[in-house]
């Protein structure tokens, strides 16, 4: 409560957990009540966590009328208030995530099943350490198609990508000065941005950290806030894994290393080439991969980017220094020596990504597993096992992976499939116009 008394000019709070599609769902409340829900809580239905992309009940979720809906507690994160500087009033933020009555982590929320990964971590002497690379394009959509925003500079729109270009950004100046601005603001640490190779396209790393939940957190609110405050200055944000068919899509890629008990780097034997345990990480996120592609890719607009030569991964494979590869060991000093996990794209739940990526390599260590030797040379033109190349093969290969189990709770899992088994049978009622309006703002 000390940063409300530090900020006497905010008058209403809202209160927000992310759902299965990583969502804010929440709450609008009056400034003086925000005591009460600090220190209680708040309530709202276990199915609120479980609604579909446009926000609808699940039909046929036992969430909902076999419990009579009932509600569940929601409390907050070790997070507390953070502003909201892309609202014109100031404005506080106090993220939540659920429990049941009684105090237990309710196994449906996202959050806490990314905790649950990070117990298992604990309980081995472990610790991972976690960044996110967020790829997103800045989109006007006021006419009946998307096209790249007038640089507010200069009045005029760019027509193609401008990968690593200093003009791209500085088009946009304003917007990232902000931007960073409100990073620092919120406590997100935003790191290097650069333009990309679509149209409007741009990446923001945010900064390795040795507390996975906050990673999550921060890369949630991350395409929280830059969805909002790109509609304070004129234009759209989107983080959709493919908003133009002719150019790139968004990635969120996601670096990843282990420490132990005394914070020494267990990927690290000294080599470039890196520890068994980083081998058997490898191995584990390789042998996941098919089951959890529905993490990583959870929209039907997410196959469109999940293409050959389309600079995101289609074959199940790894490789040292080799952007063409589903995961990637980056070249770095032996203190610092990663995974680089390319598969997801900028429309996932982070936290549930996060839980996929670091389940399965969790399981690769348990298990000891073995992978097949690094890739040389394009992994496209390459014979390998593929991804599964649709969304609907994408729900069954989710339905049925014994790994996925072994990462989540039967409950999310349930939960998740439900939801993208409605989703994709209301999709397929919607124009490709209609469902990129759907995805645009939402995911």
């Amino acid at each position: 409560m000390d940063w409300l008394k530090e900020h006497p000019e905010v008058r209403t709070i809202r209160v927000a957990a992310a759902d299965l599609n990583g969502v804010a769902r929440g709450k609008r409340i009056p400034a003086r009540f925000a005591s009460k829900v600090f220190t209680e809580g708040t309530r709202f239905p276990f199915s609120v966590m479980n609604l579909d992309i446009w926000g609808e009940d699940i039909e046929d979720s036992p969430l909902v009328f076999e419990t009579g809906d009932c509600d569940g507690l929601l409390m907050p994160t070790e997070r507390g208030f953070l502003p909201m500087p892309w609202l014109e009033a100031p404005t506080a933020l106090l993220p939540i995530w659920m429990f049941h009555m009684d105090g237990r982590p309710y196994a449906g929320d996202p959050r806490q099943a990314l905790a649950r990964v990070l117990d298992r971590y604990k309980a081995r002497g472990l610790t991972p350490v976690v960044a996110t690379e967020l790829e997103f394009f800045l989109i006007d959509d006021s006419g009946s198609r998307l096209r790249v925003p007038p640089s507010p500079r200069s009045g005029k729109r760019r027509t193609g990508g401008e990968t690593l270009s200093l003009r791209a950004l500085d088009a946009f100046d304003a917007f990232f000065t902000a931007l960073y601005d409100a990073c620092e603001a919120m406590d997100i640490p935003a790191d290097t941005a650069i333009s990309e190779a679509g149209p409007g396209q741009f990446e923001i790393n945010l900064m390795h950290q040795a507390d996975p939940l906050k990673a999550a957190d921060d890369t949630w609110l991350f395409k929280m806030l830059v969805k909002g405050l790109a509609r304070r200055h004129g234009f759209a944000a989107s983080f959709m894994a493919k908003p133009y068919d002719m150019w790139a899509g968004n990635g969120m890629h996601t670096h990843f290393s282990v420490l132990d008990a005394a914070g020494e780097n267990i990927f690290n034997d000294g080599t470039p080439q890196g520890s068994d345990a980083l081998r058997q990480a490898v191995a584990g996120c390789l042998a996941a991969l098919p089951g959890s592609t529905l993490i990583f890719a959870p929209h039907e607009n997410s196959y469109d980017r999940l293409v050959p030569n389309a600079h995101a991964p289609t074959g199940i494979g790894w490789a040292y220094e080799n952007r063409t590869a589903a995961l990637r060991v980056p070249s770095s000093g032996n203190a610092a020596r990663r995974i680089e996990h390319r598969v997801a794209g900028g429309d996932v739940n982070p936290y549930l990504m996060i839980a996929a990526i670091l389940g399965a390599a969790l399981i690769g260590i348990e298990d000891r597993m073995i992978p097949d030797e690094p890739l040389k040379g394009n992994a496209y033109a390459q014979n390998l096992d593929q991804l599964p190349p649709t969304w609907h093969r994408a729900i069954e290969t989710f339905s049925m992976c014994p790994l996925v189990r072994r990462i989540f709770d039967d409950e999310i899992v349930e939960n998740f499939l439900m939801t993208k088994r409605q989703e994709i049978h209301y999709m397929a009622e919607l124009s490709d116009q209609e469902q990129s309006e759907l995805y645009l703002d939402t995911v």
